[in-house]
């Protein structure tokens, strides 16, 4: 006999007749969940895979730097995952004050918000006096994550108050329509009660739950997908799996979309538990990995680097200082500069010209004013899984 998982409630939307999921409250019982030996494999990769991740942060001079790296490349992700077109490129171009107009100037803006929203929870979540980890978070992190971008009239942090559905144009023709907006205060009431509830499962596996909870909850008008995403990064730090937010497990999500839709359906109309939580633990491991094996590349990049900088014949102390910098700021700009180490324009212009020579810097623009310069490798390391799809 197949698991409940929930009841499907019909009632009319828009003059069609829908059903609307109404989710049961974790974790999954009538049987519960079955840890075989398939997912027992994945769970102990994904384990092994963060505390790798988590030891590879530690080894680094700056942990700061991958934090950087590796938060906007899941802001990124994460947002092309809901048809947001702009790229990691974009996102640093702008950070850096770069000319060049993005592709998708809102959804810049967009990642802007996630990274906000990300930094806004985690403070509130290592202050005394923060909030905890609870829908009242989430909410406010949802407020930030929907600040005067799409969705930002669909009342941002606050639970829906009419249906929505996901697929189709019109209610009656949705691949999936969540629960009534009447029922959501309580559906997320129990999510938080799990949260904080003490659970024989292990503490990854209930972090893949709660994620796919949230999803089908759906307890907003938009950005649903976005902030169940942030909820897995919060989760993991939260639980102590990992000390910083160094996976950017919408990647996996990303490649693999089909299949990551399709295991959270197969959660509501057939009761696989386990399959989708196999799914999400293949995820985190597979990434992980990816991650770590990113996070030594790039190490390795700088120290290559800064061993040519160093012993360069035109070696300043000033083209020294800029590129220690460079991790957390691979696109730079003459003004930009400037700022960033404090100095003049000539000072500034002749670091850049240092590190230009040495074939650390490239400039983009091939103009002769108002020019920009990346750290083409390190950002090409970083930038793999984070370009726009190419229509079949």
């Amino acid at each position: 006999m197949a698991r409940v998982t929930g009841t499907f409630e019909r009632r009319m939307v828009g003059g069609e007749e829908i059903a609307a999921f109404v989710p049961k409250p974790l974790p999954p019982a009538d049987p519960p969940l079955e840890i075989g030996t398939r997912m027992q494999e994945f769970l102990r990769a994904a384990e092994h895979g963060l505390s790798r991740l988590d030891l590879a942060g530690e080894m680094v001079p700056s942990v700061e730097w991958f934090i950087y790296a590796f938060v906007r490349k899941e802001a990124v992700v994460s947002s092309q995952i809901e048809g947001t077109q702009a790229t990691l490129v974009d996102l640093l171009n702008y950070e850096a004050g770069a000319l060049p107009e993005p592709r998708d100037e809102a959804g810049v803006l967009e990642l802007c918000n996630y990274l906000e929203a990300l930094a806004y929870a985690r403070k509130q979540l290592a202050r005394e006096d923060g909030l905890p980890l609870s829908n009242r978070l989430v909410g406010e992190a949802h407020r930030r994550l929907m600040k005067g971008v799409r969705g930002a009239d669909k009342q941002p942090g606050e639970i829906r108050r009419s249906q929505n559905w996901i697929g189709g144009t019109r209610p009656g023709h949705a691949l999936y329509v969540p629960p009534p907006p009447e029922e959501v205060p309580r559906l997320l009431g129990e999510l938080e009660l799990y949260i904080h509830a003490d659970d024989r499962l292990p503490p990854l596996v209930r972090v893949g739950l709660a994620h796919a909870q949230f999803e089908t909850i759906h307890p907003y008008l938009d950005g649903n997908g976005r902030t169940g995403r942030l909820l897995v990064a919060l989760l993991l730090e939260e639980w102590k799996l990992l000390s910083q937010p160094l996976l950017y497990l919408s990647l996996f999500f990303k490649r693999r979309r089909e299949a990551y839709y399709r295991a959270l359906d197969q959660v509501r109309t057939a009761g696989d538990w386990e399959g989708w939580t196999s799914f999400f633990l293949e995820g985190v491991a597979t990434i992980a990995e990816e991650a770590v094996q990113s996070a030594r590349g790039l190490f390795a990049l700088v120290a290559r680097d800064r061993a040519r900088v160093l012993g360069g014949a035109s070696a300043s102390v000033a083209a020294a200082r800029l590129f220690e910098l460079l991790p957390r700021h691979p696109i730079v700009t003459v003004p930009g500069t400037v700022k960033l180490l404090r100095t003049t324009k000539p000072t500034a212009a002749k670091a850049i010209g240092v590190l230009e020579n040495l074939g650390v810097l490239v400039e983009t623009t091939g103009r002769r004013r108002d020019r920009t310069f990346r750290y083409a490798q390190y950002v090409d390391q970083l930038r793999v899984g984070t370009e726009l799809e190419r229509p079949a």
